[in-house]
């Protein structure tokens, strides 16, 4: 009976270790992979291991691996596209137990496409192949650490830097040439430090800096503040929720001056608190951008935004400023996709989904190429300021240059546009189109019948008389890229667009209702003041 017994706790622990895990999901992403389990009862805590792509057993950080009561979940970060399993080892009493790994998993490429990558630059801490660049500092911030977090930076006043703000303030010398990878876990509500309500992005455009500010998983959420950047170089933002943000400034996030090769994308912008203009009910300026030159915003979901993307203030030039908007879902938004001055913008395979003012807006000399874009329900696909459908009264067939402009009373810039898809648009004017009066002035853009067709001098704004400067077909400034159909693009978006696998915030709107109410949606505005990860 003895020995019975001595066998029986000898063999206790191995039949522990023993037990196997039970993967509930994995999935590749976008230069990342994901696996969510079971946990054991027995298991004190997990590693999680990666092979792929040259790569055998390589361990993640433990802060990539998350408890979230009825299940664990772990992301891989800084993956080269390929294929890949995950390992999940339990940890019992010190030791590894038996290890359970998933399928195969492939990883794809993030699509690193527009004007921020202009000039041989690769905006952000990872390289160009997904991976993470040498020498890289990596700050994992959470709602526990976020007003603790501490780092050594190169030139800071005082050392360490406490607090993810003062860090970031460190930077704003441009002295400490390590790339700067700030990885947010959960959801993380206002600091005790920050600028007027924003956490603030500084590297005085020190070209040797590169800064990533991203989420991790599905569920990293800016909840209350917003992001600001300015006299910053080679940052990227990607895969944060950003809501109910009130910070003085009020945009969720935005480009405020002096910032070039910026790169925003798979980012999910939400409400933010009421401004005091009556075109704020639903917060300012989601994702703006003022005197920055050499950016992209890709793959962003905008989930019903009263002002998505304010595109140039006073700038008073249209020399040196370019900047790309791609593969983005404005789901319902209501305006300003985007509203540009002064620039030269292109904009292509985005989803114009349901808006109840207008799709894009051209004024102040400004240049855009609209190319490639679905749009389902918009009402004015595109608008050129105080000409065409801007202008237009429907009631009278006559223009109204008082009362009716849609969105502006400057003067108009160009808009050439190539490959468009459009359904249940209220007006849309090509430039010299039968059946609308006087069309080659009153026109909302000029329809092109090929992608390399340059706008003449002829065509020109009602008022100011601004022509396209057609950067789109100068080599010495366009970059390479590979436009999908505008059906294609739908379909892309609608799979890729915001956080990974769209994101833990989950709803449904109402076509019926929703395409032409440009109102606060109260369910919605209800469900992200009360949102919890």
């Amino acid at each position: 009976m003895k020995r019975l017994l001595f066998l029986l706790l000898m063999l206790l622990p191995l039949a522990l270790r023993a037990q196997t895990i039970t993967v509930l999901e994995s999935a590749g992403w976008l230069e990342s992979a994901y696996v969510r389990w079971q946990p054991i009862a027995t298991a004190q805590s997990y590693n999680v291991y990666y092979s792929g792509a040259g790569v055998t057993n390589q361990q993640i950080d433990t802060q990539l691996i998350r408890n979230y009561g009825s299940y664990y979940r772990a992301d891989v970060l800084g993956l080269t596209p390929g294929t890949y399993t995950l390992k999940i080892v339990p940890v019992i009493s010190g030791v590894e137990g038996t290890a359970t790994v998933t399928s195969a998993l492939t990883v794809q490429a993030q699509d690193r496409a527009g004007f921020a990558f202009s000039n041989g630059r690769v905006p952000g801490a990872y390289n160009a192949d997904g991976t993470v660049k040498s020498n890289a500092v990596v700050l994992y911030i959470t709602q526990n650490s976020k007003n603790t977090v501490s780092l050594n930076v190169t030139g800071a006043t005082t050392n360490p830097c406490v607090g993810l703000q003062t860090i970031l303030e460190g930077f704003k010398k441009g002295r400490d040439a390590r790339p700067l990878l700030v990885r947010l876990v959960g959801q993380i509500t206002d600091l005790s430090y920050m600028q007027s309500g924003d956490i603030v992005i500084e590297n005085n455009n020190f070209a040797s800096s590169y800064i990533t500010f991203e989420g991790v998983g599905n569920d990293a959420v800016a909840d209350g503040w917003g992001v600001r950047m300015k006299g910053a170089s080679n940052v990227e933002i990607r895969n944060i929720g950003t809501m109910n943000c009130d910070s003085d400034e009020g945009d969720n996030i935005g480009l405020q001056q002096d910032n070039d090769h910026i790169w925003v994308h798979n980012c999910d912008f939400f409400y933010g608190h009421a401004g005091s203009d009556p075109d704020q009910v639903k917060g300012d300026g989601a994702l703006d951008c003022k005197k920055s030159t050499y950016v992209t915003f890709s793959y962003n979901h905008f989930w019903d935004s009263g002002k998505c993307n304010l595109l140039g203030l006073s700038e008073n030039t249209t020399q040196g400023l370019y900047i790309t908007y791609h593969h983005n879902w404005y789901d319902h938004s209501d305006s300003r996709h985007p509203r540009v001055r002064f620039y030269s913008a292109h904009v292509y395979n985005n989803y114009y989904d349901g808006n109840a003012k207008y799709g894009a807006g051209s004024t102040e000399g400004s240049s855009v190429f609209m190319e490639g874009n679905y749009f389902r329900n918009c009402k004015y696909p595109m608008l050129t300021s105080m000409q065409g459908s801007d202008v237009y009264n429907p009631a009278t067939q006559a223009n109204n240059y008082t009362t009716f402009p849609t969105f502006s009373n400057e003067d108009g810039g160009t808009i050439k546009a190539f490959d468009n898809y459009m359904v249940g648009q209220t007006r849309f004017v090509p430039y010299g189109a039968a059946g609308y009066p006087n069309s080659t002035v009153d026109f909302d853009a000029f329809v092109a019948t090929t992608r390399g067709q340059t706008v003449g001098s002829a065509v020109v704004s009602a008022y100011g008389a601004n022509t396209y400067n057609n950067f789109d077909t100068n080599p010495a400034i366009m970059y390479a890229y590979s436009p999908d159909s505008p059906a294609a693009a739908q379909g892309k978006v609608t799979q890729y667009a915001g956080r990974v696998a769209g994101g833990d915030f989950q709803w449904t709107f109402n076509n019926a209702v929703d395409d032409a109410s440009s109102a606060v949606n109260v369910p919605l505005q209800y469900a992200l003041v009360h949102y919890s990860t």
